[in-house]
């Protein structure tokens, strides 16, 4: 069972990418306000971190960054899901430290798919 943090404002996302992590067996933790997301990781140690980029307080990009730049989550993976579908904002994802990028709304196998692999590996 990994340890999944989940970091993005939207509750009904939130809960939806929830209970597709807990029907696949693993255990989530929900953030929906970004500036406790350090915080949250800190004391969860998560396995796996999904962030949504546009965010009040610290948005995905700077989240990412500080998460990655920490070595407690150097190796972390870190996917993010987002509505900005555009080469400007993955490529800025990558060079934050994120490992994927899914487009809202996403596929829910798709979803389920990318948490496997990267909980796996």
């Amino acid at each position: 069972m990994a340890k999944i943090l989940i970091v993005d404002d939207d509750v009904i996302i939130t809960e939806l990418m929830k209970a597709l992590v807990i029907m696949d067996g693993h255990q989530p933790t929900i953030v929906n306000d970004s500036l406790l997301a350090m915080e949250t990781a800190r004391l969860t140690n998560p396995d796996l971190i999904t962030l949504d980029l546009m965010m009040p307080g610290l948005n995905g990009f700077e989240l990412c960054e500080l998460l990655h730049s920490d070595p407690a989550f150097a190796e972390t993976p870190i996917i993010i899901i987002s509505a900005k579908d555009d080469p400007r904002s993955r490529e800025r994802a990558f060079a934050a430290g994120a490992r994927d990028y899914l487009i809202k709304p996403f596929d829910v196998d798709e979803f389920l798919e990318r948490v496997k692999f990267f909980v796996t590996i």
